[in-house]
């Protein structure tokens, strides 16, 4: 397959999504050959970093979405409470 490569009509083509090299026939338009992209092998460092900054997000997400539920049963108890004084003031009215 060394040779394929070399051979005039093949392409080589870089995938801009992912960087995986293919080799193309120009006449059949068959893959030949393909390679996968090489990953960058990131320091321990940088797998700190983006792991805290993970971490910090679902923290803040965490505390957002906390505070909403604190929001919705403080309404929730306000408007229980509304009906209740009504409801009170309405039997007392009826008497």
């Amino acid at each position: 397959m060394a040779d394929d490569k070399d051979r005039p009509g093949v392409f080589q083509l870089t995938c801009p999504c992912c960087e995986a090299v293919l080799w193309v026939d120009g006449e059949s338009r068959a893959v030949l050959r393909s390679e996968k992209a090489k990953r960058k092998k990131g320091s321990l460092d940088d797998l700190l970093v983006k792991e805290h900054k993970r971490q910090s997000e679902f923290d803040r997400k965490f505390d957002a979405t906390f505070e909403l539920q604190k929001e919705k049963h403080s309404k929730a108890d306000e408007l229980f409470k509304k009906a209740l004084e009504k409801a009170e003031k309405g039997e007392d009215e009826e008497s």
